[in-house]
């Protein structure tokens, strides 16, 4: 959601989000249901250095705060992009309080800031770590377990509603021993989310836009091969055999292996400029089972 220099002020947003809802739009006109997910690494960021840059005037706010600002906000661009029976529903994910991230926080989140920097934050709980170009809060990026709030955007879209749900993977929250609820510091992967709110809702086809027209073998090599149609088992081996790197490409590769194997009928991987080919034909990486391979059908 930036401009075409990188730059990340509102308007320059605003546009990237109208340019991406012209191909959703593309696919409600082609009749196809839509529920929709979507990252904020960087708005989340930008919200964290408010914080910090006035955590001595104003208490900052916690990450799960943060996340449900964001999806509130990114959400509000979405529905002006693309009118129509379009609704956000803020939403929840429930992650374990048991799972090992939340013992060794590695995810690094926001700016870099000098060692002094991140000492005065550490006073209010946060966890810093340095790196080659300085110190950087790091939290935990536990699996998303279950989308609590699947049951709303499954009642909006049985009401003809476009639904944008599970914006940055969800506001993260774990489940106490009385039942409640609470919320955590954490990061959730986008595309992990992403299939566990494709499951959730029943979707039959998980589509994953992204800035390449295929998951690549060999990627930024000579032997660089593109991946067409693929069965999960095909993709666990090349994800074994490390083809995937774990910042960009592996997640969505996971993501995509799960949803199939969870149930689902396809994944699919390719630019956003081509989603709409990609639900009406073979285009990108297509995730399916042997048996659905085996169908001749196109989608």
């Amino acid at each position: 959601m930036t401009g075409p220099d990188g730059s990340a002020a509102p308007e320059d947003q605003r546009r990237a989000i109208e340019e991406a809802m012209r191909h959703v739009a593309e696919l409600r006109a082609h009749g196809h249901q839509v529920i929709l997910t979507h990252g904020n690494g960087p708005q989340v960021g930008n919200v964290l250095l408010k914080n910090q840059l006035t955590a001595d005037v104003v208490p900052p706010v916690p990450l799960d705060w943060c996340v449900a600002t964001t999806q509130a906000t990114i959400g509000t661009l979405v529905l002006n992009a693309l009118g129509g029976r379009t609704a956000v529903v803020v939403t929840r994910t429930l992650v374990d309080a048991a799972d090992p991230a939340f013992a060794d926080p590695v995810k690094p989140i926001g700016r870099y800031f000098t060692e002094e920097e991140a000492a005065r934050f550490e006073r209010f709980g946060e966890t810093w770590r340095r790196f080659d170009k300085g110190w950087r809060r790091v939290v935990a990026s536990p699996e998303p377990v279950e989308i609590l709030d699947a049951e709303a955007a499954v009642a909006l879209m049985e009401s003809g509603f476009t639904v944008v749900a599970a914006g940055g993977g969800g506001v993260p929250v774990v489940r106490e021993p009385d039942g409640t609820l609470r919320g955590v510091a954490a990061v959730i992967d986008k595309d992990l989310a992403a299939a566990v709110l494709a499951r959730d809702v029943k979707a039959s086809t998980l589509v994953i836009a992204t800035n390449v027209p295929h998951a690549f073998v060999g990627y930024g090599t000579p032997q660089q091969r593109p991946i067409g149609r693929v069965t999960p088992e095909e993709l666990r081996a090349l994800q074994a055999e490390g083809h995937f790197a774990r910042g960009s490409m592996g997640p969505k590769i996971e993501a995509a292996a799960r949803f199939v194997e969870n149930g689902g009928e396809r994944a699919v991987i390719t630019t956003l400029e081509r989603i709409g080919e990609a639900l009406d034909g073979e285009v990108g990486t297509v995730v399916r089972t042997a048996a659905g391979h085996g169908t001749g059908e196109n989608g």
